[in-house]
C-alpha cells in the first residue's frame, strides 16, 4: 500500500503540460492506482501456472489453459471472446539422458533442443570434442569427425549466442560429428539447462542436438584443455508427430466511435515444455488481459477497439502470429498499433517503437503519462515475434521493455516459475500497457503511419 500511495503522490509532479497530459492525466492516474492496488491479475497468473504447468504447443496443458482463459474472459464481460484455430507443429521430447562415462561416471542434466531428431534406441556413445566457435570447429574439422561436438560459447547477448542453438547441428554435421551439444544460452546457471528451438538445413544430415549446463560445459573444456579424454552416452527419443490444432485467444473492448479501428496487444500463451512459462510468456499474456480488464472496470470507453490476442505457437513456429495476419489481412489497414509483451514482466522501462516519425512524436507524448511509474522511455525500435507478421504489412509496432538483467537466467528452463516474479513489477507492466493502449485508442485522430 505504501508503494501505491507513493506513486499516486508524485503523479501531479511528473505530468507535463500539453494536450495529451491535460486530456488523459486523470485517466492515467486512475489506471495507475487501480493497477497498483490490484491483486487479481497476479493471482490469475499464479493460478494459470500452478494449474496447467508448461503449455507446450500440441499439449493438452495448452488447450486446457486456453479453455480456462476463454471462460474467465467471458466472466470478465469482455466482448468478442473466442478462439481462432491455428494448425501447429507437434514436437515430442520423449525421454532423454546424457551419461558421462569417462573420466568419471555422472548423470548429466540436459534438455534436447526443439525440433531435434532423436538418437538410435541404444543411444550414441562417443568422444566429446569441445569448440569455442563455428570458426574454431571449421579449423579443427578433422578432430570433430566421428565425435560429439560441444559448442562451449559463453553468453554475450542473446542475439549473438543463440546462433549456436539454432545452427550448431548443421555446422557439427558438416564436420562429420555424430551429435552436437551446446553450452546453454544464458549467463547464469544453477545446474539448469536451457531449451529452445533449433533448425536443420536441406541436404545436411540431421544429427541430435541438445543443451547442457554451464557448469558441465566448463568442466568439459577444462578436461580437454588438460589433454583428458571425455566419453559420453547420449539418448534422445525426440520426434515429430502429425500437426494438430491450437487456438489464438481473442477478447475485446469495443470502440465507441471507430470500432473497426483496432489497437491489438498481447503475448504468446504457449511456452516450452519445462518450467511454468510464468515469465515467458504467461506474464505478458496476463498483463495485457489485466490491462484490458482494468480499463473496462474503470468505465473508460475508448473510441477505438482494444483487442487482446494471446498468440499460440510462438516458441517453435510463429504459426499463431502468421495465422492472425492471414485471418485479419483485410482489416490490417485499420490496425492502428500492435503492442507485444514477451520480455518478462519485470520492472517496466517503456516501449521500443517502430513506426513513422509523426507517430513517434505522439507516442513520446503519451509516454510522459508513464513517468510516475518509471516506464516512460521510448526506444528506437520495437515489436515482437508474434506481431512481426502484421508489422511487415505496415502496422506500427511496440514491444514492452523491462529490466532484463535476470531474464536469461530463467529463459527456457525449469526455473521459469511464478516465484521469480514480483507483483508490484507485474502491476506496473499492466499499468504501462493499459495507458498506452487506452490513449492511442481514444485520441481524436488515429496514430499516423
Amino acid at each position: 500500500m505504501k508503494k501505491v500511495l507513493l506513486y499516486i503522490a508524485i503523479i501531479s509532479t511528473f505530468l507535463s503540460a500539453g494536450e495529451i497530459a491535460d486530456q488523459y492525466g486523470a485517466a492515467a492516474e486512475k489506471i495507475i492506482q487501480a493497477a497498483l492496488e490490484n491483486e487479481a491479475g497476479f493471482e490469475r497468473l499464479a493460478e494459470l501456472c500452478d494449474t496447467f504447468g508448461p503449455r507446450f504447443t500440441g499439449s493438452q496443458n495448452l488447450e486446457d489453459a486456453i479453455d480456462w482463459i476463454l471462460k474467465k474472459m467471458e466472466e470478465d464481460g469482455l466482448s468478442n471472446v473466442h478462439g481462432e484455430k491455428v494448425k501447429v507443429p507437434r514436437w515430442v521430447r520423449g525421454n532423454e539422458s546424457l551419461e558421462l562415462l569417462t573420466p568419471h561416471k555422472k548423470e548429466m542434466h540436459i534438455l534436447g533442443l526443439g525440433g531435434s531428431v532423436g538418437t538410435p534406441k541404444k543411444g550414441i556413445r562417443g568422444d566429446v570434442f569441445v569448440v569455442s566457435s563455428f570458426d574454431n570447429l571449421e579449423a579443427n574439422a578433422d578432430k570433430a569427425k566421428g565425435k560429439i561436438v560441444l559448442f562451449n560459447v559463453p553468453f554475450t547477448s542473446y542475439r549473438e549466442t543463440v546462433q549456436y542453438r539454432r545452427s550448431g547441428a548443421i555446422a557439427a554435421s558438416n564436420a562429420g560429428a555424430l551429435a552436437s551439444l551446446i553450452r546453454s544460452v544464458g549467463p547464469y546457471s544453477m545446474n539448469t539447462p536451457h531449451t529452445g528451438n533449433m533448425s536443420y538445413e536441406d541436404g545436411v544430415r540431421k544429427i541430435p542436438h541438445a543443451a547442457i549446463t554451464l557448469e558441465d560445459a566448463s568442466m568439459f573444456q577444462r578436461i580437454q584443455d588438460r589433454g583428458g579424454k571425455i566419453i559420453v552416452k547420449l539418448k534422445m527419443d525426440a520426434h515429430y508427430i502429425p500437426d494438430g490444432w491450437s487456438r489464438n485467444v481473442v477478447a475485446e473492448l469495443r470502440g465507441s466511435e471507430f470500432p473497426d479501428e483496432v489497437i491489438v496487444m498481447g503475448g504468446h500463451i504457449d511456452s516450452w515444455d519445462v518450467g511454468q512459462g510464468a515469465m515467458d510468456d504467461g506474464g505478458g499474456c496476463l498483463a495485457a488481459w489485466e490491462a484490458l480488464r482494468i480499463i473496462k472496470k474503470l468505465g473508460l470507453q475508448p473510441k477505438r477497439t482494444i483487442r487482446v490476442v494471446l498468440w499460440t505457437n510462438e516458441e517453435n513456429g510463429i504459426r499463431g502470429g502468421n495465422a492472425y495476419r492471414d485471418a485479419h489481412r483485410d482489416e490490417l489497414a485499420d490496425h492502428i498499433l500492435a503492442i507485444e509483451s514477451d520480455a518478462g514482466v519485470f520492472s517496466p522501462q517503456g516501449f521500443g517503437f517502430t513506426g513513422s516519425d509523426a507517430a513517434r512524436t505522439i507516442v513520446k507524448e503519451i509516454a510522459k503519462l508513464l513517468e510516475p511509474i518509471g516506464s516512460n522511455v521510448i526506444g528506437e525500435s520495437g515489436g515482437g515475434a508474434d506481431i512481426g507478421p502484421i508489422m511487415r504489412e505496415g502496422v506500427p509496432g511496440m514491444g514492452l521493455n523491462v529490466d532484463r538483467s535476470k531474464y536469461f537466467w530463467y529463459h527456457h528452463t525449469n526455473a521459469d516459475a511464478i516465484d521469480k516474479l514480483d507483483q508490484d513489477e507485474f502491476n506496473r507492466c499492466v499499468a504501462t500497457m493499459a495507458i498506452m493502449a487506452y490513449v492511442v485508442a481514444d485520441m481524436d485522430e488515429r496514430l499516423p503511419r
